[in-house]
């Protein structure tokens, strides 16, 4: 499956781009910069949704859903939130088509224009809080938790699957809060939400922190944020917070009756993760062999293939398999015994190498006579013959241990590409070998956009633990009470 495979040090987007298609992941469609996920990327995708929708209910959110069209005036009422996505907004003009009778070509109807156009939705604040005005009137109304999972559009002019597409699939969480400190307390707890998620099912280390102002969501007061480092030491924002104050609720006017009797404006928050989160699975873990997926998120966590020359053979290593298929399944683990007779042997163990099914098992009619089994290890490429009674423990246990070692890999390849710097020189250095970069700035939107336009480096985020420490920005020597994290990113 893997013949004419790129490597990773060859030509990365190279190799991304292929492991996409080859891994039977998604791929694009008659759309320019849309693409088609198929079942094998839609399954990991689910198996993403249904972690998170647990961990947002079990902090008190409900789901809900909200119109794919938005008013164009909507946009209009909160001027840092329109100018931000403007230029990414498709817009819907007519209603309806017609056959021209000249030509015999299907053609918009000028007679079936909107009174007022509407916008696809990019995100969802403008209409949900112009919804959520009809629906608070007290402080009894409060707090409202919503979350909804669907599908935006902005219209993207480079494109990567799953990175940056014109349409994508994610969730969006709204919040209404009868105070401000209630509103950042959400916030940051949906922060801490997202970092256990990418680190415990995603096996990818993140960093915690703050956006600077010229990188923060258009129309919000503070943007937290997760960054992920991909292997190529490249960041990747793997999910965003938004702290929104009461700039939506002003612009929608959502005031509510206080337990004082006063009419206040509402506290919101927003937060969304995307299906850019399989892009950061993708690259977190994969190598030259394809695809590695982490157990906990992997469709397939076991596949077994047996070894067989005749139906006689087959028929008395299924037997075996299928208690031992039965034993797996009743701890909740998911297994694929491949019993296909029109593929060979090292033709499956090729394919579920490169899909990166954590666990394989062999079996044959000499380890039905041993008693013995073969397991290999997708995350060390390692395999070991072991004994089959009681391999339904050992391979629960592997399958945490894959996890645990994912995650601890990723870490220390994290540690190994984090860098202080304290001149401009070795700033550059870094910046061009990859990776997170730890310099001081001096605090202004000026600094940071040359550093940008310099070094095409951004600053990635202020970490929530950033200790306090005297020194001077990188580029221009001023004065900086604090590190923060550079680099390039996708």
């Amino acid at each position: 499956m893997a013949k004419n495979f790129s490597k990773r040090e060859d030509n990365y987007s190279q190799w991304y781009n292929e492991l996409v298609v080859k891994a039977d992941l998604a791929e694009n469609s008659a759309v320019r910069g849309c693409m088609v996920i198929k079942p094998y990327g839609y399954a990991i995708w689910e198996k993403m949704q249904a972690a998170l929708d647990k961990m947002f209910k079990d902090t008190g959110h409900q789901n809900a859903y909200f119109p794919l069209f938005i008013p164009k005036s909507f946009f209009n009422k909160e001027a840092d939130h329109v100018e931000g996505f403007a230029k990414e907004c498709a817009v819907v003009t007519h209603y309806r088509l017609k056959n021209d009778e000249e030509t015999g070509n299907i053609v918009v109807d000028d007679d079936a224009k909107l009174e007022e156009e509407l916008i696809i939705r990019p995100t969802s604040e403008t209409i949900i809080w112009d919804t959520y005005r009809k629906w608070i009137q007290s402080y009894r109304d409060l707090p409202i938790l919503v979350n909804q999972w669907a599908n935006v559009v902005r219209w993207e002019m480079r494109t990567r699957m799953f990175l940056r597409t014109a349409e994508f699939l994610w969730q969006e969480g709204h919040t209404a809060h009868e105070t401000k400190a209630e509103a950042v307390e959400e916030t940051k707890l949906i922060l801490d939400v997202y970092a256990k998620f990418a680190e415990e099912w995603m096996g990818v280390p993140v960093l915690k922190g703050l956006k600077t102002e010229s990188e923060k969501f258009a129309g919000a007061i503070d943007t937290y944020c997760i960054e992920a480092l991909m292997q190529d030491g490249k960041a990747l924002q793997a999910g965003t917070s938004h702290f929104l104050g009461q700039n939506f609720a002003k612009a929608f006017d959502v005031t509510f009756v206080s337990k004082e009797n006063k009419p206040e404006y509402v506290w919101a928050t927003s937060w969304g993760v995307s299906t850019r989160l399989m892009g950061a699975l993708i690259m977190a873990h994969s190598d030259d062999h394809g695809l590695v997926l982490p157990p906990k998120l992997a469709p397939i966590q076991v596949a077994i293939v047996p070894i067989f020359k005749n139906e006689e053979q087959l028929a008395a290593i299924s037997e075996k398999v299928n208690k031992i298929k039965a034993n797996l399944e009743a701890k909740g683990i998911s297994v694929k015994f491949d019993d296909r007779d029109t593929q060979k042997p090292g033709w499956k163990f090729s394919e579920y190498e490169f899909k990166g099914v954590p666990v394989r098992l062999a079996i044959g009619s000499r380890d039905l006579e041993n008693g013995t089994i073969e397991i290999a290890r997708r995350d060390t490429l390692t395999k070991e013959v072991v004994e089959m009674e009681g391999v339904e423990e050992k391979i629960e246990n592997l399958l945490e241990e894959i996890q645990e070692n994912l995650f601890t890999k990723a870490l220390d390849y994290r540690a190994e590409n984090t860098y202080s710097v304290d001149s401009w020189d070795e700033f550059k250095e870094k910046i061009k070998a990859g990776g997170f970069v730890m310099a001081h700035w001096d605090g202004t939107a000026e600094t940071e956009q040359k550093i940008k336009d310099l070094t095409k480096a951004t600053i990635r985020t202020i970490p929530l633990d950033n200790p306090q420490e005297e020194g001077k920005c990188v580029l221009t020597g001023n004065p900086s009470k604090e590190r923060v994290v550079f680099a390039k990113a996708y």
